[in-house]
């Protein structure tokens, strides 16, 4: 017996042991290896991976602009066929002071990140083996070229991989020494004589006082590090100053590269490295007011027309429904005060936001790649937020009646229970709103996430103003209120039918999980809602207040398990789901194509027009877009001009995407960018767009 069990558990181990498999080579002086954060890998998933150069003490290898000698670190891939390596993601390096030359580089262990797409069809159940070379140069006093084959094994699973903890703190740290694509300081970059001058100016409200700024310019050559830099404050900005080199043969046009503030740019203990690509000014700005107060003033005023906006879009009109019958309640109650139920609304709302926003910054600055709307990457939130609005459907229907037990935290309140519906209300607005981006929204929405945490809660704080002040408006004035007919049988008639807007809802919430995770989903969300219907029709049935106290208990305790099994039974199996294979798809009058920095960097390097859709299976306005913009003669116009349509869908969580919405200073979708194939500056369309404002964009390409 004995034996068998070692022999069970030998093989047990043996299976875990091969799973994953990375072997460190050993060179001079370096030691390399492949590694991945995650045990195991699914298919069309996006796989965070990095090269791990551990050097030994007073040794060094280079950053990707070496400096005055050195060569960046390469890696040469030996990939299956279907997968994608992006380029690496360099954290900022040291300056290396060998007098009268300065490198860029790292010293003791450096993870140089990148991440690999695995092919949608991808086979379940098998091992993959990822082969590399990579080459480096690692030099003290004497400098040595090393070169290693590295390889590494990964299993092939359906459910969502675990992270390998072995290397989880190094993945963590590392991103947080990855520049940041915007801090909300400006800067500007001047030609002056024989000089170049960088300035950077802190957005207003953020208390700094620099002692040190360090740049590592990504082109080599264009400055002379045989001068030390001059570093000094004017006009509450900060500036370095540099010499240019003697060998350039052209102007400077463009200043491009790493700034590092070892204090960090968005105050203490936050990222210390900045990227940045400006073209050279005339002459720098005063500094004082350049970055910060006319960006927050008006981030302000574009969040709360955003918020106002944000009412007429087609993902809140579940929610308007809410807001109709609450103005129909308050009709029906003549001394009912309904601007308390304005406020208890306005108060959902804002608490919604200030806790999304709150989870959103708390989670990038860990390093995760999120955007607004990220809930809704998640199969298991849109589970659960199916099961609410589907009960919240059959509640209007009369299946069963919701009550002041349901409605008031607190319990029966008389009018303090309305106030409790009032308030999640509010939360329900917010929380379905989220997949839509409404005009002006989107670049307050970038911007807010580059501000220092006070500032980027006080956008929020006003996109949720802005959202909700319609229904604090009417709901403070009962003379708007008269609009609503006096109460009757309508009333009942009028609450089914905005039950179907509620199952509407959940039909939708459907599609987009199908999309996440194909047919299966949708198959189990429709089992998890049979429950959950049965849950209540049971508590319909039999917890009305007429029952005997008993049945009541009961009714209520099946219907309970009923709705637990249910969410349940929704949020297990849709974990084990691969992701669909929906942004591999070209369909419509577009020909789309997948979206891929690799992709987009090719067709820049020929200089080809690009047209680029960042859009989701959640975002209601971007699918809204899609019907109403990209029509045939957008179709045909853009295969006449040549123009290579991208479509970045962010459906799922997909960290290159989301560094992709940043480099453009956004996080939410939808997003529209054009390239003229004639210079590297994008053009960004609004967030609503019509068939004419698209051809309009693509006829200026030609010109």
């Amino acid at each position: 017996m004995k034996k068998l069990i070692l022999t069970i558990l030998s093989v047990v181990a043996l299976a875990n042991f091969t799973h994953l498999h990375a072997q460190a080579v050993k060179a001079e002086y370096v030691e390399a290896e492949l590694v991945a954060e995650y045990n195991s890998i699914k298919p069309g998933q996006v796989v965070p991976m990095a090269l791990r150069l551990s050097m030994d003490p007073e040794w060094h290898t280079y950053w990707k602009n070496p400096g005055d000698a050195g060569l960046p670190t390469t890696l040469s891939w030996e990939l299956p066929a279907g997968f994608e390596a992006s380029e690496f993601k360099w954290p900022y390096p040291e300056r290396i002071v060998t007098p009268p030359l300065i490198a860029y580089g790292y010293s003791e262990e450096i993870f140089l990140l990148f991440d690999l797409k695995t092919p949608d069809d991808l086979q379940v159940g098998r091992d993959i083996t990822l082969k590399a070379t990579a080459s480096w140069l690692v030099c003290n006093n004497i400098c040595l070229p090393g070169e290693a084959a590295l390889e590494i094994t990964l299993p092939v699973k359906s459910e969502t991989p675990s992270v390998d903890k072995k290397w989880l703190q190094a993945f963590v740290d590392t991103r947080a020494k990855l520049p940041i694509k915007n801090s909300g300081w400006a800067i500007e970059a001047s030609v002056v004589d024989t000089q170049l001058v960088i300035q950077a100016t802190p957005p207003n409200g953020l208390q700094v006082d620099l002692q040190e700024l360090e740049f590592c310019p990504y082109e080599e050559g264009a400055i002379d590090n045989s001068v030390s830099p001059l570093f000094n404050k004017k006009d509450g900005a900060y500036r370095l100053t540099f010499r240019l080199s003697n060998s350039l043969e052209e102007p400077v046009s463009r200043v491009s590269g790493v700034l590092i503030n070892p204090e960090g740019w968005r105050g203490s203990d936050s990222e210390k490295a900045m990227e940045f690509d400006v073209a050279i000014s005339e002459s720098l700005s005063t500094g004082q007011g350049a970055a910060g107060e006319t960006g927050l003033f008006f981030a302000l005023i574009f969040s709360f027309i955003g918020g106002l906006i944000l009412n007429l879009m087609p993902c809140v009109l579940p929610v308007l429904s809410i807001k109709i019958l609450g103005f129909v309640n308050q009709a029906k109650e003549k001394d009912s005060q309904p601007w308390k139920h304005g406020a208890a609304f306005t108060f959902g709302v804002l608490l919604s936001f200030w806790i999304l926003a709150g989870t959103l910054i708390a989670l990038r600055a860990g390093g995760e790649q999120l955007g607004w709307g990220f809930q809704l990457q998640s199969p298991t939130f849109i589970v659960v937020l199916s099961a609410i609005i589907f009960l919240f459907g059959l509640s209007l229907f009369g299946v069963f009646e919701i009550g002041t037990s349901m409605t008031s935290v607190g319990g029966r309140m008389d009018r303090g229970s309305g106030l409790g519906g009032s308030f999640w209300s509010g939360v329900a607005a917010t929380v379905v709103a989220t997949p839509c981006t409404a005009p002006f929204m989107g670049s307050a929405l970038g911007y807010a996430l580059t501000q220092p945490v006070w500032a980027a809660m006080l956008i929020f704080t006003f996109l949720g103003f802005g959202m909700s002040a319609p229904y604090l408006i009417l709901a403070s004035s009962p003379k708007l209120l008269k609009f609503v007919p006096k109460p009757g049988r309508w009333m009942e008639s009028f609450k089914q039918f905005m039950g179907f807007f509620m199952m509407a809802t959940v039909v939708w919430l459907a599609w987009v999980l199908g999309n996440q995770t194909g047919v299966d989903g949708i198959a189990v969300l429709l089992f998890a809602l049979l429950f959950i219907g049965v849950a209540g029709w049971l508590y319909g049935r039999w917890a009305t207040p007429v029952a005997a106290p008993k049945i009541r208990r009961i009714a209520t305790t099946i219907a309970f398990l009923f709705t637990i099994a249910g969410i349940y039974f929704g949020i297990a199996n849709t974990q084990d789901l691969a992701p669909s294979s929906m942004n591999s798809v070209v369909s419509g009058e577009v020909k789309w194509q997948p979206y891929s920095d690799a992709r987009l960097a090719e067709l820049q390097q020929n200089q080809q027009p690009v047209l680029i859709d960042f859009t989701a299976s959640w975002c209601l306005s971007c699918k809204v877009n899609e019907r109403v913009a990209f029509t045939e003669a957008v179709g045909k116009k853009i295969e006449e001009l040549g123009i290579v349509p991208l479509k970045a869908d962010w459906t799922n969580r997909d960290p290159v995407i989301a560094q992709a919405l940043e480099r453009y200073g956004r996080n939410s979708v939808p997003l529209y960018v054009l390239y003229d194939g004639k210079t590297p500056d994008p053009h960004i369309l609004p967030e609503i767009i019509t068939e004419n404002i698209v051809l309009d964009a693509l006829s200026n390409t030609a010109k």
